[in-house]
C-alpha cells in the first residue's frame, strides 16, 4: 500500500447490503472510505454517520457505475477529500431472475450495464489512477459455476467481471496492484431475497452445507482480507465464499 497517513478506498453500492458492511470493515481497518450509492441517499448518509460515529472517515459519494464519467468524477471528488485511491471494491449490481427466453432487451441493457460496464469502468480508472500497491476488488457470484436457471443474464455478467479479473492482474502487476474477485453464495440481503418465496429461500438454504445463509459481515471480511497486509500475495483469483455450496 501506499506510504500516506491514511489509505482510502472506494466501495460502490454501498449504501446497504454487502456494500454497507464493506465500507464499515474498512472504516474499522483504517480506510477513509467513500461511500459511492446511486439512489439511496438516505441510507448512503446513514452509513456515513456509523463510520464516523466510530471515529472514521467517509463521505456519501453518487454516482451511476454505468456513466464513465460519473465514475471519473467519483474518483476526482474522493481524491479532492478522502485523498489518493488505494482500494476500490466493485460492488454495485442488479439482478433480476427470469428464464432467458423471457429477457427484455430493456432489462438485458440494465444489468449489463450495471453489473458487467458498471465494473469495467471502476476498474479501468482504477487502472488508471490507484496508487500503486492498491487493491482492486470485484463482486462476482457463485452462481458462476452452479449456472441454475432464470440466472443467464446475472451470471453472465459476472463470468465476464471474472474474465477482466484474470487479465487485469496480469496487466497491473508491475504496479504492485492486485486484482480479485470474491464470489458469494446465496447471502442475506435485499438483492437476493427480493422475489423470493420462504420456500425458495430454504430449498436454496439447503443446498449450503453449512446449512444457512452467509452475511453480509463475513463476506466483508473476506473483501477487507483482499485489502488488507495479509492479502498482498492474493492476485487474479476467484474467492467462492458460499458455504461449500460448490
Amino acid at each position: 500500500m501506499t506510504n500516506s497517513k491514511q489509505r482510502v478506498a472506494i466501495v460502490t453500492g454501498a449504501s446497504k447490503g454487502i456494500g454497507a458492511a464493506t465500507a464499515l470493515r474498512l472504516a474499522r481497518d483504517g480506510f477513509a472510505v467513500a461511500v459511492n450509492y446511486s439512489r439511496s441517499a438516505a441510507d448512503a448518509d446513514a452509513v456515513v454517520r456509523a463510520i464516523e460515529a466510530e471515529g472514521g472517515r467517509a463521505i456519501a459519494a453518487q454516482a451511476d457505475v454505468a456513466d464513465p464519467q460519473a465514475v471519473a468524477a467519483l474518483f476526482s471528488r474522493t481524491e479532492g477529500e478522502l485523498g489518493s485511491v488505494d482500494v476500490i471494491v466493485n460492488n454495485a449490481g442488479t439482478m433480476k431472475l427470469e428464464p432467458i427466453a423471457a429477457v427484455s432487451d430493456e432489462n438485458f441493457d440494465r444489468v449489463v450495464a450495471t453489473n458487467l460496464k458498471g465494473v469495467f469502468n471502476g476498474m479501468r480508472e482504477a487502472a488508471r489512477r490507484l496508487n500503486a500497491g492498491g487493491r482492486i476488488i470485484s463482486l462476482s457470484t457463485s452462481v458462476v459455476g452452479t449456472y441454475g436457471p432464470n440466472y443467464g443474464v446475472y451470471a453472465a455478467t459476472k463470468a465476464a467481471v471474472e474474465a477482466l479479473t484474470h487479465v487485469l492482474s496480469k496487466e497491473l502487476g508491475q504496479k504492485g496492484i492486485t486484482v480479485n474477485v470474491v464470489a458469494p453464495g446465496p447471502t442475506a440481503t435485499d438483492l437476493f431475497t427480493e422475489g423470493k418465496s420462504d420456500e425458495l429461500i430454504a430449498r436454496i438454504t439447503g443446498t449450503i452445507p453449512l446449512g444457512r445463509l452467509g452475511t453480509p459481515d463475513e463476506i466483508a471480511n473476506v473483501i477487507a482480507f483482499l485489502a488488507g497486509p495479509d492479502g498482498a500475495w492474493v492476485n487474479g483469483q476467484v474467492i467462492r465464499t458460499n458455504g461449500g455450496m460448490i
